[in-house]
């Protein structure tokens, strides 16, 4: 897409646009000649308005544009695609969804025929996700087109007419969606077979109903002083996957820093085993038998110039028999990574090699085994599906499901609701910062969650 954007030339072959070979030598190339693309991180200046934010891609508009003949404008491009925004609104006020209609105005009025999404779904509630498809269909039947790069299946098959599968590279597949099923895609994604599963039943009767970290009344801020969590309280139980619900950026990354001592309180407290954790860092949180799958795993869980075995062993320098407090031990360090690789199904035969070389799947592989290691209470894991192609995803959850099954408690943090219900004994919905409520598995419902993410429903007491 970025050849086709004019981002990235070529090494060879041809881009054909209604008949005739092109060549975009800049964006500006490819936008002037119809082609727009939303990408997955926005592109818009967060202090502007959604009005000035449009008119930064008009090119009419003369020596000088008046802030109401710019709403104006702004408004009429929005009811032209039948889009909801607010022109006179800044960025930094809005939803994610909210962002993501303003991008797809943006490039539409600059008069494109074809509309390239990427992931669009990612930081969009259920209820957006369906504005969303309603958008995209009237810009078809207007004779628009639309590419969508998408991992979800089921976005795939509800959306698209035709899909093309793309693995290392390579096109393995383009079909009609109307003529393939999705267990045919899978295989020609990842190259063999996968179950997709619905749901996890134990494997062996939960034993004990023990509240292992409780929060009470804690909330803290952002990283740019803002309110990112509000006051919550939440009891995180044994043996339980208990799922958090909520659109990125909604305070889940603060709940997971909170949990795991890299973040402190503003206010309240956190409970750990009866054990009062503030004022304690990390180190405690770890030694409490509290281990961490972050959302950034290259950068928040991995060094990436270090090796696998600087790695995998980078949270036991304090522990026997890989350190000690004065000592560090290679042969220990080398012997427990080759252990760590094998539970993690990761084939390699050099430990030296840095970790940077390592695929996605094999990174978050590693992380999920080592923290698993320390978990000996509670593994927080930060949306451990992105970024991971559909085989990883199924070994994962059934990582997820094998440590409750052991009796330890989960907290799993995921943008994706299917993930969530087929996996969380209970789900908490995270709105602006505020636990909107808890529900048990009963009473999941796809559309009342939908609405609580979007802040659409006021939800129970927690």
């Amino acid at each position: 897409m970025n050849i086709v954007t004019g981002l990235y030339q070529p090494d060879e072959g041809e881009l054909i646009l209604d008949g005739y070979g092109v060549c975009f030598d800049t964006p500006e190339a490819a936008i002037a000649a119809g082609i727009g693309m939303v990408h997955q991180h926005f592109k818009l200046v967060s202090r502007f308005t959604v009005a000035e934010n449009l008119a930064l891609g008009w090119r009419e508009i003369g020596i000088w544009l008046s802030v109401r003949e710019m709403v104006r404008r702004a408004e009429a491009e929005a009811a032209r695609y039948g889009l909801d925004i607010r022109p006179e609104a800044t960025i930094d006020s809005l939803t994610s969804g909210e962002q993501q209609r303003v991008e797809i105005v943006r490039v539409l009025s600059r008069g494109a025929r074809l509309l390239i999404l990427d992931e669009p779904t990612a930081v969009l509630s259920p209820l957006e996700v369906g504005e969303l498809y309603v958008a995209l269909r009237r810009f078809r039947d207007e004779g628009g087109a639309v590419i969508l790069i998408s991992h979800k299946l089921d976005e795939i098959m509800k959306l698209a007419d035709r899909v093309t599968v793309l693995r290392h590279g390579r096109v393995s597949g383009t079909h009609l969606v109307a003529q393939t099923e999705p267990a045919t895609l899978v295989t020609e994604m990842i190259g063999r077979p996968v179950e997709q599963k619905s749901d996890y039943p134990r494997k062996m009767p939960r034993s004990g109903d023990q509240c292992v970290i409780r929060l009470d009344e804690v909330s803290c801020q952002d990283g740019t002083g803002r309110d990112g969590l509000l006051p919550c309280s939440l009891d995180i139980r044994s043996g339980e996957i208990l799922g958090i619900a909520g659109v990125t950026g909604n305070g889940q990354v603060e709940l997971a820093d909170l949990l795991t001592g890299l973040r402190s309180p503003g206010a309240g407290r956190i409970i750990v085993d009866g054990r009062d954790m503030r004022g304690q860092g990390p180190n405690a949180f770890r030694e409490a038998g509290i281990g961490y799958v972050p959302e950034d795993r290259l950068h928040k869980a991995l060094a990436p110039s270090l090796s696998v075995t600087e790695n995998a062993v980078m949270r036991m320098f304090r522990i026997g028999p890989v350190g000690g407090r004065l000592a560090f031990h290679a042969n220990e360090a080398l012997r427990f990574t080759r252990t760590l690789l094998d539970r993690a199904q990761v084939s390699l035969d050099e430990p030296a090699t840095p970790i940077r070389s390592l695929s996605g799947g094999n990174q978050q592989r590693l992380v999920l085994a080592r923290e698993r290691m320390i978990s000996h209470r509670l593994l927080v894991a930060s949306y451990p599906s992105r970024g991971l192609d559909i085989g990883a995803i199924a070994l994962m959850r059934e990582t997820l499901a094998d440590i409750r099954d052991e009796g330890k408690a989960v907290v799993l943090i995921s943008e994706d609701l299917d993930e969530l219900m087929a996996l969380s004994d209970r789900m908490a919905v995270l709105c602006s910062g505020r636990l909107m409520t808890v529900l048990d598995r009963a009473a999941y419902d796809r559309a009342r969650i939908g609405a609580l993410m979007s802040g659409r429903d006021k939800g129970d007491a927690p």
